[in-house]
C-alpha cells in the first residue's frame, strides 16, 4: 500500500550496534535518520577541533548540520566508536541531540529514527515501533564486512570488541539506556534467512498499520 502525501507515518528502530535497524529502515519512502551517525559525527567533530567549551561546540555544529556529513567514511573508526560510547552517557550531549532529533521528527510527515532511545525517549508517541535483537557473533561479521570496504587493515576482533563495549554501556548508562520499549515488535535479525525475510516481516506490520490508520 503506497503512502499519500497527507498521510503521516513516524517509526521508531532501536537495537543494538549492526542489528539490521538501517536495513530495515529504508523503505515506503519515510525520510531517515540514524542517531548513531549523529553521536558518532558529534565524537568527530570533538576528537578533531578539542573545543574548550564542549556543549557550545556542539550546539553550534548541531544548528548547521547537514545530514550529508553523516556520510563521512571516518565516522565509524575504533576510537570514534570508543569515544561515542563516552559522550553518550553525558545528559548535555544527549539533550542537544534529542533535541535536533524531534525537530527532524517534526519536520516532515512521514519519518524514521532509528537508534538507541528512539521508542523510550525521542518518539514515544511513534506509529510503530520496532526493536532489533541480534546476536553479537553475527552483528561483528555485519559490521566488519561495512568497514572493511573502506579500511582494509581493520580486525574482526577489534570491531567485535568495540561493539560489545559500546552495546554494554549503552545498556547500563543512567540516561537513556538501550531498553525495549514495551509495546515494541521485535525483529530477530540472526534468526531471519535473509534480509528480504526482515523486510518483508517489517512490512506486513507496516502495512496494517497504514491501513488501520487509512484504510485500504
Amino acid at each position: 500500500m503506497k503512502l499519500k502525501k497527507h498521510h503521516k507515518l513516524v517509526i521508531a528502530a532501536d537495537g543494538s550496534a549492526a542489528s539490521g535497524k538501517t536495513t530495515g529502515a529504508k523503505k515506503y519512502g519515510l525520510k531517515f535518520l540514524s542517531s548513531g551517525l549523529l553521536y558518532r559525527y558529534a565524537s568527530f567533530q570533538l576528537l578533531k577541533h578539542k573545543p574548550k567549551n564542549k556543549i557550545n561546540f556542539l550546539k553550534n555544529c548541531f544548528k548547521n548540520l547537514n545530514l550529508k556529513d553523516l556520510n563521512n567514511k571516518n565516522l565509524h573508526s575504533p576510537e570514534i566508536s570508543e569515544h561515542t560510547s563516552t559522550i553518550a552517557k553525558k545528559q548535555k550531549i544527549r539533550l542537544i541531540l534529542k533535541i535536533f532529533q524531534k525537530k527532524f521528527a517534526n519536520k516532515y510527515n512521514k519519518v524514521c529514527i532509528e537508534g538507541r532511545d528512539i521508542g523510550t525517549v525521542i518518539l514515544p508517541n511513534a506509529d510503530i515501533k520496532f526493536f532489533f535483537k541480534c546476536s553479537l557473533g553475527i552483528a561483528a561479521k555485519r559490521r566488519f564486512k561495512e568497514l572493511k570496504k573502506t579500511n582494509k587493515k581493520i580486525k574482526l576482533f577489534e570491531v567485535k570488541k568495540a561493539m560489545r563495549i559500546r552495546d554494554n554501556l549503552d545498556k547500563k548508562r543512567k540516561n537513556s539506556p538501550l531498553i525495549q520499549s514495551k509495546n515494541a515488535v521485535i525483529v530477530p535479525t540472526d534468526k531471519l534467512k535473509n534480509i528480504s525475510g526482515m523486510i518483508i516481516k517489517m512490512s506486513e506490520i507496516i502495512e496494517k498499520k497504514i491501513k488501520d490508520k487509512y484504510g485500504s
